[in-house]
């Protein structure tokens, strides 16, 4: 029925010895004597300075080049690796969310093929957004605002919206600008979920990112309940370089803690990650143990920075966003982790959860290894969700096909 529009050195030359010098000098140097001597000492002066001159100039030279060259071609190579980190992991990422676009967009074409925006439209894309994990409430609000942009921009055909929507998406997942001041400055790091979501792999490779960085990092093994939980993040702490500090089984996390506390302050770390324990029987343990634990932080590391990062499983869906309410409540939840968003066929929790709670979402994660997981970027989540295989085979460079009628 309808089709998919297509978004559309320089070096320093040694400076040569003038004739002028070279007569100064061979005059200064000739106290009257005989024309072969002063022939003699005007060589031997004007080899000598031209020696030196041309050793000052030539050093000074290369020490320019070598400064100014080494600073461009580290900009260049930095700035080229970012490029290439940055592509790679929006290719992973467009393949990681496969199954949510494919749902979205085989749906999203059907409502933005109606002949025009009515009340049948406004209702098909509703269904669609809520059916996406989107939340009641940020569909509420998102649907509220298309309208609005929709009776300003005096829009006919519902293709002529499909921007807007992106538009309107994007504004409820934006990324604080001192979301990631944790990876800048000393300090502790909390990451807490339920059982099974992929919160030690996520801590695992979170540590290898950090210490990829230049960042010094110790891990704490806080999960004492879970049945080989430290032996699995030793390992993790193996692949990523850095240290860890582990209890026996049923120790008190908290007493792990101030021995992890007190080892990253003597190693000068930069960065403490803390695995809790997931298997909580209720709201009261949690809040009781995370309190202890907070206190422990902030009698032994008062000016470290403190963030707790919950890990959802965002294949759980709505569920996820019952577990976030629920941590929330018992712990001061900095940033969201949405790990396994390729399992997922519904991506739109991310925009429920930080409409919801608005708690910003920092990092997400679409497979198995460590360059998995990635800073959670609101442009790039979006374009993966909307755009076309076909546009990211060109490189992302084209703008997203929009569902057109195929009568116009």
């Amino acid at each position: 029925m309808f089709k998919l529009f297509k978004k559309k050195s320089s070096v320093k030359e040694p400076e040569e010895v003038s004739e002028e010098v070279l007569e100064e000098v061979s005059e200064e140097a000739s106290e009257e004597p005989s024309e072969e001597a002063s022939e003699e000492a005007s060589e031997e002066t004007s080899e000598e300075v031209s020696e030196e001159v041309l050793e000052e100039t030539s050093e000074e030279a290369l020490e320019e080049v070598s400064e100014e060259g080494s600073e461009e071609a580290f900009e260049q190579e930095y700035s080229q690796d970012n490029k290439k980190k940055k592509k790679g992991f929006f290719k992973r990422l467009f393949k990681g969310l496969s199954k949510s676009r494919s749902n979205l967009r085989q749906r999203m074409s059907y409502v933005f093929g109606l002949n025009q925006i009515d009340d049948d439209f406004y209702e098909e894309l509703e269904e669609v957004l809520i059916t996406s994990d989107m939340g009641v409430y940020a569909t509420e609000e998102i649907m509220d605002e298309l309208q609005e942009e929709i009776r300003k921009r005096k829009l006919r055909k519902p293709a002529d919206s499909y921007e807007v929507l992106k538009e309107k998406i994007r504004e409820k997942m934006a990324v604080p600008e001192d979301a990631y001041l944790f990876t800048e400055q000393p300090s502790v790091v909390l990451l807490v979920g339920v059982n099974g979501v992929g919160k030690t792999t996520t801590l695992g490779k979170l540590a290898s990112k950090l210490n990829s960085a230049g960042k010094k990092v110790v891990i704490c093994a806080a999960d004492t309940f879970r049945a080989a939980a430290g032996e699995q993040l030793a390992v993790w702490a193996e692949r990523a370089g850095c240290p860890i500090i582990k209890g026996a089984e049923g120790t008190d996390p908290s007493s792990i803690l101030y021995d992890a506390i007190n080892a990253a302050k003597s190693r000068q770390a930069d960065i403490l990650l803390v695995d809790t324990a997931g298997r909580l029987h209720n709201k009261k343990n949690l809040m009781s143990e995370l309190s202890k634990m907070y206190r422990v932080i902030e009698r032994e590391y008062p000016d470290a920075i403190k963030e707790t990062l919950l890990v959802l499983d965002a294949a759980t869906g709505q569920n996820a966003l019952s577990q976030a309410k629920e941590f929330s409540e018992a712990a001061n939840i900095t940033g969201i982790v949405l790990t396994k968003m390729d399992s997922s066929a519904k991506g739109g929790i991310a925009v429920a959860v930080e409409r919801e709670l608005s708690i910003p979402v920092k990092y997400i994660g679409v497979g198995e290894t460590i360059e998995d997981l990635s800073r959670f970027d609101p442009d790039d989540f979006i374009e993966a969700l909307f755009s076309s295989d076909k546009d990211n085979d060109n490189d992302n460079d084209a703008e997203d096909d929009l569902p057109r009628n195929e009568e116009e």
